[in-house]
C-alpha cells in the first residue's frame, strides 16, 4: 500500500508548479514484481490530476489579485496570455501533461474560468494516455498480456 501512496504524493506534486518527476518511481514501480499495472496507472493519473486541480484553484484566486503592485504579470500580459488561450483552445488542455507547459496550462485554464466540465475530462485523458505510454515503454507490450 505504500507504493501506491507514494506514487500519488508523487503524482500530486509532478502536476503542481512544484519540480517532480513521477513518470520515474512510475517506471521503476511498473518492472518490479507483484504490482497491478492497472492499479499503478490508476493512482498515477488521479494524483496527477489532483494536482492540475490545485493550479487550476490556484488560478482561480490568483487571479483576484491582478491589480495588486507584487502581481507576477502585467495586465498587459495577462491579456495577451488569454487571446493565446483563446486561440488555441481550451483542447490545448489534452497537452496539459508535457514538461514546462503544461503546468502553467492548467494554471491558466483557472484563470480564465475554464469550465471544470471540459477542464477535468481534458486533464484526465491527456494524463492518462501519457501514464500509459509510460508504464508500455517501462515494462514492454508482451509483458501486458
Amino acid at each position: 500500500m505504500w507504493i501506491y501512496s507514494g506514487l500519488f504524493i508523487s503524482a500530486v506534486s509532478s502536476a503542481t508548479l512544484l519540480p517532480g518527476s513521477s513518470e520515474v518511481l512510475l517506471s521503476g514501480l511498473a518492472m518490479t514484481e507483484n504490482v497491478q499495472l492497472v492499479v499503478l496507472w490508476i493512482v498515477a493519473t488521479l494524483g496527477n490530476v489532483l494536482g492540475s486541480c490545485i493550479n487550476y484553484w490556484l488560478g482561480i484566486n490568483l487571479v483576484r489579485f491582478e491589480n495588486a503592485k507584487w502581481f507576477p504579470v502585467s495586465s498587459h500580459q495577462l491579456s495577451q496570455a488569454r487571446l493565446h488561450f483563446a486561440r488555441y483552445g481550451t483542447y490545448s488542455l489534452l497537452f496539459a501533461w508535457v514538461p514546462v507547459i503544461g503546468d502553467p496550462l492548467t494554471l491558466l485554464a483557472g484563470v480564465f474560468k475554464v469550465p471544470k466540465r471540459l477542464f477535468i475530462p481534458l486533464v484526465l485523458v491527456g494524463k492518462g494516455l501519457r501514464y500509459a505510454v509510460v508504464i508500455v515503454l517501462a515494462v514492454g507490450v508482451e509483458q501486458l498480456f
